[in-house]
């Protein structure tokens, strides 16, 4: 795949971030226009990603076919994820309960203890269990770290009481914004180009340090150590061309939209919003414990929006106007 720039790329300088009442930072970023999605071939994936199976590369069919898309108005996009810290002061302040807690039925968790093959679902996590939940999702954060555990109402709740609190408008990015903000330019698999292994130096993906625990997964694991076993300081790795960090892993982000596999086939070119219904919302990006096949930039995965996962988190945007 070549590295294309089109309209809306960004300049040589990111814009300077500006800051709300929580202590995020915001940057700006252009309108613009860019191709969604990949056409990329099974055999040619199949090459680069020769550990997998070969029939995921035919389970692809919602990232087709690629489509131009022009973002007609300029936003201002987290230029990290939302903290445990600032999920802490929303909680505090707002006196909202999120939704592990208020339902009782808390989230998912990682267990050092705990064996997929042992469960119902063989899932890689221990959970639904009242004891995880945001604050608690296994293994140590400090404010500084994605939250996580977090569903798409919760986040959803936090931008509403934003916007009321501050008069702006704040929401999370749609699909298309989200992967115009990650790609930040280039049509390369990740903001760092098409080698799995370069996502090393960019993300806190799958790799040395997280796979000591997951044994079965070796073979899908990067070389190398990114330094981080679970999740990591937000901006603990280097920003793409629009000043945004971890856009890419260490926690899978909520978007806006409903998910529909054949969305891009009927998707309009101006400011595509999602299909107008549905039973499960987008997140993008990947996270710490995600493969790097599944951390490219216009890979697709979707929850419920009452789904809170110990991978799951949230990355918010505020309108320019």
């Amino acid at each position: 795949m070549a590295s294309s720039a089109g309209a809306g790329a960004p300049s040589s300088t990111p814009q300077e971030a500006i800051r709300n009442s929580l202590d995020m930072k915001f940057v700006l970023i252009p309108a613009g226009e860019f191709m969604m999605g990949s056409d990329e071939s099974p055999a040619a994936l199949s090459r680069d990603y020769p550990q997998y199976d070969p029939q995921r590369f035919l389970l692809l069919a919602d990232e087709a076919p690629v489509h131009r898309v022009r973002i007609t108005k300029a936003f201002y996009m987290g230029q990290y994820e939302v903290t445990v810290g600032q999920f802490r002061r929303f909680l505090q302040e707002s006196g909202y309960k999120p939704e592990s807690v208020a339902d009782g039925t808390g989230g998912y968790g990682y267990n050092r203890e705990y064996d997929p093959a042992k469960s119902e679902r063989g899932d890689a996590f221990e959970g639904r269990n009242p004891k995880y939940s945001w604050s608690n999702p296994g293994f140590a954060q400090g404010d500084d770290h994605p939250v996580v555990n977090v569903t798409w109402n919760d986040a959803t709740a936090m931008a509403k009481w934003l916007s009321e609190r501050e008069g702006r408008h704040y929401r999370l990015p749609t699909e298309a914004e989200w992967e115009y903000a990650a790609r930040a330019g280039t049509r390369t698999r990740y903001y760092s180009g098409d080698d799995p292994q370069s996502l090393v130096r960019i993300a806190n993906t799958f790799d040395a340090d997280t796979k000591k625990d997951w044994p079965k997964w070796d073979a899908f694991a990067l070389a190398g150590h990114d330094g981080f076993e679970f999740t990591a300081p937000v901006g603990s790795f280097a920003p793409n061309a629009f000043g945004l960090y971890d856009m890419l892993g260490n926690a899978w982000e909520w978007c806006a939209d409903w998910h529909a596999d054949d969305y891009y086939v009927r998707s309009p070119v101006n400011d595509p919003q999602g299909p107008e219904s549905g039973s499960v919302r987008v997140r993008r990006g990947g996270s710490w414990h995600t493969w790097s096949f599944y951390a490219r930039s216009s890979y697709r995965n979707w929850n419920t929006p009452q789904t809170r996962y110990t991978l799951v988190g949230m990355r918010l945007v505020r309108d320019a106007d």
